[in-house]
């Protein structure tokens, strides 16, 4: 799928009656509040890697930051994302850069629970277009639900930053997409942008995830386990999971490779491998504590007496 970006969008005026949406919002399972949607080709866009020591190193003097570029790997083929931060207002009158990060992710995966309740989601199919309804309270209460509590100024700087940030996609060194994570967010029935927290905002889903809906091209999954991960990473890779391993059960297994973790994820950057083989370890047995994973093995490749990959190969739970 190849789209470019468009002029910015107004959200419906009347509800849209969406079958698509209908059946994007049903869940098989006894506790719906347990489960979400998720949309591989949206998730395996490394957005959220960035350290606040990584973006420290990328600011300039004056607060600023150039576009930060990543290349990654998507279904075999050689894919990139150019990530231009946002350049939010402070106290003194300045500007700082923000890039998205785990505040960021958060919120997002909150507000993809929040559209799925039909009363704060609108899918217009034809338009192939998907708006949220939202309150700060109610990113707030979500997240504070999943043990992922923040305050209302930290939720209010993560909406800013990805309503602000711009996102580029490359597929095969051509550009493919120019957009938001949250895009033409606006405040409905107040003036005041972003100021009170019960106040009604609405924003535009990326159009991956409409096409998605569109298209049925998304998978079920357990919400209230990816939100108990404490690690970024443990949940990298519990989505990636969820997504290429479709006929998980305890009598099959899964492998990948270290070399592309680091390559797909961007969030192997700390000063050594070895500490990021620790940390990818550290990850899988958060997946066993949380019931994702019955166990794991680490193959290790050599050159000499230089580790130069690592396969790991896990067996999952029949949950």
């Amino acid at each position: 799928m190849t789209v470019k970006k468009t002029i910015a969008k107004k959200p419906p005026k009347e509800p849209i009656k969406s079958v698509q949406l209908d059946l994007f919002s049903q869940f098989v399972t006894n506790d719906e509040s347990e489960v979400s949607n998720t949309v591989e080709v949206w998730e395996s866009i490394p957005k959220y890697f960035f350290t606040p020591k990584q973006v420290e190193k990328l600011r300039t003097a004056a607060g600023h930051a150039d576009p930060y570029k990543l290349e990654y790997s998507y279904d075999g083929i050689s894919c990139a994302v150019k990530i231009q931060p946002a350049l939010i207002e402070q106290k003194n009158g300045s500007y700082k850069a923000f890039f998205p990060s785990v505040t960021e992710e958060l919120v997002e995966e909150a507000l993809k629970k929040i559209f799925t309740n039909q009363q704060h989601g609108i899918h217009d199919p034809k338009n192939v277009e998907s708006w949220v309804r939202f309150t700060l309270s109610m990113i707030q209460r979500e997240l504070k639900t999943r043990g992922r509590t923040r305050d209302r100024n930290q939720i209010k700087h993560a909406i800013e930053v990805m309503s602000s940030s711009v996102m580029t996609l490359y597929r095969e060194g051509k550009e493919i997409w120019k957009g938001s994570i949250l895009q033409d967010l606006v405040t409905v029935g107040r003036d005041e942008y972003l100021a009170d927290t019960d106040a009604q905002h609405i924003a535009r889903l990326p159009l991956f995830i409409s096409h998605s809906i569109n298209s049925l091209e998304y998978r079920q999954f357990n919400y209230e386990r990816l939100m108990s991960c404490n690690e970024q990473l443990t949940r990298w890779i519990y989505k990636q999971l969820i997504h290429r391993f479709k006929q998980a059960s305890f009598m099959n297994s899964y492998h990948f490779m270290y070399s592309g973790l680091a390559r797909d994820s961007g969030l192997l950057q700390r000063d050594t491998e070895r500490k990021n083989r620790q940390k990818v370890k550290s990850s899988l047995n958060e997946l066993i504590e949380r019931g994702v994973l019955v166990s794991y093995t680490e193959n290790t490749r050599k050159e000499e007496r230089k580790i130069v990959d690592v396969k790991y190969t896990v067996t999952p739970t029949s949950g």
